[in-house]
């Protein structure tokens, strides 16, 4: 057990960046961390660390024990972790990554409840625009939205994902409404970095796909609802993200006939054999409470409140 706990050690030290700050997370002292980290060296017969004055990194050899060795320290994780629940408890880190926006607005209110459910449970919540390595920065679990090409993760689907294209009273007024797919290439659209494709179904099920251009483009999806709240242009978003905005009359949706392709938002987590009951227990309360119908299309439904707005004008 000695290695495993060694191991455990060397990968908390990659995770947290530093001997110091893995030593903290252990509650242990940082002469004892380099003492353990030096006995898996010499135990190994390889250097795992390469160590300056203001920066430590893995060897080659050091990111292939990374690699291979967390599966180990996961399973034995998970093993003693789900003995642990059968007598009731959910304990250890949950380190989980999410999109920024989704997160502060969706997941941060819930994060109380699940921490009161699981009172030895500590939880690490990392909010960013950024697409993290999940594996590589031994994440437990991210929230991702959209299409998923990563099939060294399993997936598990939250809540259905509705997206609609949508643009203030104000530039409808100004600048009229498409009425078909193909007159979006003429009008000002307010662009998601590298998104200037739309793909859009009709009716029949025939797919329209247009290319559209605008002034504005960014990488920040609350830029692009605010450029569209301000009446520049016209915008495909997500449901979860301007619900709000459409059941005020603030934002109107835009060629309601023609839906773009659902998508999903899914919790993704490391293959693994063992599923750590931290990992499932909050997979299983996500579940609940963002599952079908999602809290943003609960209620009063402001897509068909928008649409109707849209054929009246």
């Amino acid at each position: 057990m000695d290695r495993l706990d060694d191991l455990a050690l060397f990968l908390r030290v990659l995770d947290q960046g530093s001997i110091s700050a893995a030593a903290r997370s252990l509650d242990i002292s940082v002469a004892v961390a380099s003492q353990r980290l030096q006995r898996l060296e010499r135990g190994l017969g390889v250097r795992l660390l390469q160590r300056t004055t203001r920066s430590l990194h893995p060897t080659p050899e050091g990111r292939l024990l990374a690699e291979q060795g967390r599966a180990l320290v996961e399973d034995l994780d998970a093993l003693t972790a789900g003995l642990r629940q059968s007598a009731g408890s959910v304990s250890g880190t949950l380190r989980v990554t999410m999109s920024a926006a989704f997160g502060r607005e969706y997941i941060s209110p819930l994060l109380p409840e699940f921490l009161a459910l699981h009172p030895k449970l500590r939880l690490f919540a990392h909010l960013s625009d950024e697409m993290v390595d999940v594996v590589g920065a031994g994440y437990d679990l991210a929230i991702r939205i959209g299409t998923l090409n990563d099939s060294s993760l399993v997936a598990r689907r939250l809540a259905a994902n509705r997206r609609v294209l949508c643009a203030s009273p104000d530039y409808l007024r100004r600048h009229g409404r498409p009425r078909t797919p193909a007159e979006l290439a003429r009008h000002e659209c307010v662009l998601l970095s590298g998104q200037d494709v739309w793909r859009l179904v009709d009716r029949h099920g025939h797919e329209h796909v247009v290319r559209v251009q605008g002034r504005f483009e960014t990488t920040l999806g609350e830029a692009v609802r605010d450029a569209a709240l301000a009446g520049q242009g016209i915008a495909l978003h997500s449901l979860w993200h301007v619900h709000e905005a459409l059941a005020k009359g603030q934002l109107e949706v835009v060629l309601p006939d023609y839906p773009l392709p659902e998508s999903g938002i899914w919790a993704v987590t490391p293959q693994r054999r063992l599923v750590p009951p931290r990992v499932r227990a909050f997979t299983d309360f996500l579940v609940g409470k963002l599952g079908d119908p999602p809290p943003w299309e609960r209620g009063p439904a402001p897509k068909a409140t928008a649409a109707k707005r849209a054929r009246r004008g």
